[in-house]
């Protein structure tokens, strides 16, 4: 049961609002210098649960993300956890704004690698909460999808999963291969041991470019986007405090009153 989990880099949600600045030209946020990124806490869940697999029924498990250079400390860290390989999709035509691109980047990799039963990604980002890198590759490769799942069994040849839903869960089969968007009631990620530290730290990352997987350059082209940043900005929230005074509290209370009348809040 070989299983092939995407993940991502996310700004660290513990970031508080005023270390954020906005790159106004480019569109970007700017993480803080003292914050590094950190992987999507639904994308460990997904390996959490691939490795569970792999434990379950054999096989093994393979990491795939896309972006700079420093995601591989995020790829060395699931292979610390357990994960067998890491493929790095890194090029400076990529970008990663676009979700369709980066599914259609992340398909044709995972088609590449070749011989993957079952492909596992976070429900969602944490940062932009898309939700539409992991359905978006299913629809590429023409398999079956469900998100957001909370349990997986694999029985017989095929899946069961239950997905989760407003007022509980349905039971949904379905054939492999297939893509399963992960959520966190799956159970929390294992921490990793010293030995699969020691252990990732002597496997290498492979890095794929855009080349290495196939993509045609006309694809790449920023006119080809399929999703553009129009704007990007931090909300301004201004807040007005006026005091309603009076020559006594019962005073003060009736001015009050007809106040609120007359911005028509009563």
């Amino acid at each position: 049961m070989n299983c092939a989990v995407c993940i991502a880099q996310v700004t660290n949600p513990e970031t508080p609002a005023a270390a954020f600045s906005i790159d106004l030209k480019a569109r970007r946020a700017i993480p803080a210098k003292d914050r590094p990124l950190v992987i999507n806490d639904y994308d460990q869940v997904a390996v959490e649960a691939a490795l569970k697999i792999k434990e379950a029924k054999g096989g093994k498990v393979t990491i795939f993300s896309l972006g700079a250079p420093s995601v591989t400390v995020a790829i060395k860290h699931c292979l610390s956890m357990g994960a067998d390989e890491g493929i790095l999709l890194s090029d400076e035509r990529f970008q990663a704004e676009d979700r369709a691109l980066v599914a259609y980047a992340l398909a044709m990799a995972i088609r590449k690698a070749g011989n993957v039963d079952l492909i596992l990604c976070g429900r969602q980002e944490g940062d932009w909460d898309a939700g539409q890198v992991g359905l978006g590759i299913a629809e590429i490769l023409n398999i079956p999808s469900v998100n957001p799942v909370r349990k997986i069994e694999v029985d017989d040849g095929r899946l069961v999963v239950e997905r989760i839903v407003d007022d509980g869960y349905e039971l949904i089969t379905l054939p492999l291969p297939a893509l399963i968007g992960v959520s966190n009631e799956i159970g929390p990620a294992r921490y990793p041991t010293m030995k699969g530290i020691m252990t990732a730290a002597r496997k290498s990352v492979d890095v794929w470019t855009a080349d290495d997987i196939g993509i045609a350059p006309s694809r790449l082209d920023p006119s080809s986007a399929k999703v553009n940043m129009l704007d990007l900005f931090i909300p301004m929230r201004e807040r007005v405090c006026e005091f309603i005074e009076g020559e006594t509290p019962e005073e003060a209370g009736a001015n009050l009153r007809l106040r609120l009348r007359k911005e028509k809040i009563v």
